[in-house]
């Protein structure tokens, strides 16, 4: 069998030299700023997003990873005889996967699986790249499709935003919404629940929201093993740097990132927000 691939979007933030190493797809979703479209992670990189974010008059808009796209990553493997394997940001947050779905039609009889990871940023990451790693272990697709499925049931993300005005904005608020109009002072501490950003709770300071976190992620983790972790952050990088090494002194994880939040992901968190992605047993 040729081997399978693995199929993914630009708001799972995975580091490029592990893109490149396990030989993961990645679909661009669509930044829209002043009416120019540009691919996530392609066009625009955060560095550049956030820098604009900070002085810019106008605000950008996202679209999910377009049909063409997906088209254009599944032609070649198809093409080659790939099993295809998509794991995609969740349902409740993009469209990416009703466009792989409409992709998927184009090539009758391939085999491609679609997997709603139900998450976003490096919490999506870490369930493709344990996939990746069976592909690499020499697992059978039944047996890779299968774990892929279940992945999600080991991950999770929680966030600390400066401010709900961007998620409200964006439409990507969910329960969340109860919280504004929260004095300007207090931090929302939030976390990813049935594939939707909820509130956890408000916070006075930043550093006690971040701290905050630290002792929630505790309690999910407890009692589980295999753990790792992921501090993603939007243009905050001394606060995701600090929160990282915190959790490797008191987790002890298997593996640990520090990344940026996609600028797709960016536009509806805003800046300043810090994120953990983490995942369990798997």
């Amino acid at each position: 069998m040729a081997p399978i691939a693995l199929v993914t979007d630009s708001t799972s933030v995975i580091p490029a030299e592990l893109v490149a190493k396990y030989g993961i797809f990645v679909g661009p979703q669509v930044v829209i700023w002043d009416g120019k479209t540009l691919e996530d992670g392609v066009d625009i990189m955060p560095d550049a997003f956030y820098a604009r974010l900070k002085t810019s008059p106008t605000m950008p808009t996202t679209s999910q990873v377009t049909v063409a796209s997906f088209q254009k990553i599944f032609a070649p493997l198809v093409a080659a005889g790939r099993p295809i394997i998509a794991i995609l940001v969740s349902t409740k947050l993009s469209g990416s996967i009703d466009s792989a779905e409409q992709a998927k039609k184009e090539f009758p009889g391939a085999q491609i699986e679609i997997v709603d990871s139900m998450q976003a940023g490096m919490a999506l990451g870490f369930q493709v790249l344990m996939t990746a790693r069976q592909v690499a272990a020499g697992r059978s697709l039944a047996e890779v499709a299968a774990y892929a499925h279940q992945a999600k049931d080991h991950t999770g993300t929680m966030l600390v935003v400066d401010t709900l005005e961007f998620l409200h904005r964006g439409g990507r608020i969910g329960g969340a919404q109860r919280l504004l109009g929260t004095a300007l002072n207090m931090k929302p501490l939030l976390h990813v629940e049935n594939g939707r950003i909820e509130p956890l709770e408000r916070i006075r300071t930043k550093a006690k929201a971040l701290a905050r976190m630290m002792d929630l992620l505790e309690e999910k983790v407890k009692g589980h093993g295999q753990m790792r972790i992921a501090a993603m952050h939007a243009a905050a990088e001394s606060d995701a740097a600090e929160l990282l090494a915190q959790a490797k002194g008191r987790f002890s994880p298997v593996e640990s990132i520090l990344s940026w939040a996609s600028p797709a992901i960016g536009t509806h968190t805003g800046p300043g927000t810090v994120a953990v992605g983490y995942c369990v047993d798997l």
